[in-house]
């Protein structure tokens, strides 16, 4: 799905960055980098290349070689079925964080109101039962409203719910990499995948280190990062080269729970249109990185030259 067809049709909230959390992570700056896996979606196909329960079985097995608990933000119409719901109760089995990301995973900002927020609701009785449901919201495609009048009517009403914004910081666009790679394999069954997985851990790595550094000068520390990535055959293959490479780069693998304690989490950056990484949000608030930022913060037509280049 590509966000920029989306997007067409300090200031920094102190109190949140109070002194207490400061002194708690004063330490942070120079401590080596943190990264939580964070997934949304649950979008369970079959595919030639790995079944949807082998997928599914395979993501598991990659953070349990690494001791990680994650956080999978479910849209509810993926998992609303029989043949579905048991491979979400195995993220649920093995401790892993399940939070809500509407049932329809429809675009808010240009969704009534009060249909957006009955979606959510939708899925929040869906999701409840899970011993491992908790009152996390993240918006699809990261869009938080148009105005500030639509962001601040649904941060409203989350709060009023007993929500947090599961908010992204190192965001990608793996899901760009992951369609160019199923439009590749149904042309040449034959393709190779190892080259798609090169790309995939490059185009990781060099996100994950400028959203790093944008903290760093934003906020004057790094924080818990939490990595969006999605449920999809490119996960299915290459997850675990994703934490291993991160692992060996001198970055440490938290689990979700543990990156949301940041406080930088409760931040609500007065922007609009709202959304994004968070630490964009943050930067863009400030209006003092405008040359290090751009609108939207990811999507496939930046990756497309490079993967037209390459051949993928």
């Amino acid at each position: 799905m590509n966000r920029r067809q989306f997007v067409k049709d300090l200031g920094l909230s102190l109190a949140v960055m109070g002194m207490s959390g400061r002194a708690a992570f004063s330490s942070a700056a120079a401590a080596k980098p943190q990264l939580a896996v964070t997934m949304d979606d649950f979008n369970v196909f079959d595919h030639p290349l790995m079944t949807g329960a082998a997928r599914n079985q395979a993501i598991l097995d990659a953070l349990r070689q690494f001791n990680l608990r994650a956080a999978m933000f479910v849209a509810g119409k993926y998992v609303d079925n029989e043949k579905n719901m048991p491979l979400l109760r195995a993220w649920n089995d093995r401790k892993h964080l399940i939070g809500n990301h509407t049932y329809s995973h429809r675009y808010y900002p240009n969704i009534k109101f009060e249909e957006y927020t009955a979606d959510i609701v939708r899925n929040e009785t869906l999701l409840k039962g899970l011993p491992r449901y908790r009152q996390f919201f993240r918006f699809p495609f990261l869009k938080e409203g148009k105005t500030p009048e639509q962001r601040d009517r649904m941060r409203a009403f989350l709060k009023e719910r007993g929500y947090r914004n599961g908010h992204v910081t190192v965001d990608a666009s793996d899901w760009y990499v992951d369609d160019r790679l199923r439009q590749k394999f149904k042309a040449d069954p034959k393709t190779n995948v190892k080259p798609y997985g090169e790309f995939y851990l490059n185009h990781l790595w060099e996100r994950a280190t400028y959203y790093d550094d944008l903290s760093r000068k934003v906020l004057g520390r790094g924080v818990r990062h939490t990595l969006l990535i999605h449920h999809n055959i490119l996960n299915g293959l290459f997850l675990g080269e994703v934490l291993q490479m991160f692992k060996s780069k001198g970055w440490k693998l938290i689990d979700a729970e543990e990156a949301f304690a940041d406080p930088i989490f409760a931040s609500e950056p007065r922007i609009a249109p709202a959304g994004e990484s968070l630490i964009w949000a943050l930067a863009k608030e400030t209006g003092k990185f405008d040359n290090l930022l751009r609108y939207p913060g990811e999507d496939g037509d930046y990756e497309k030259p490079k993967m037209d280049a390459l051949g993928l």
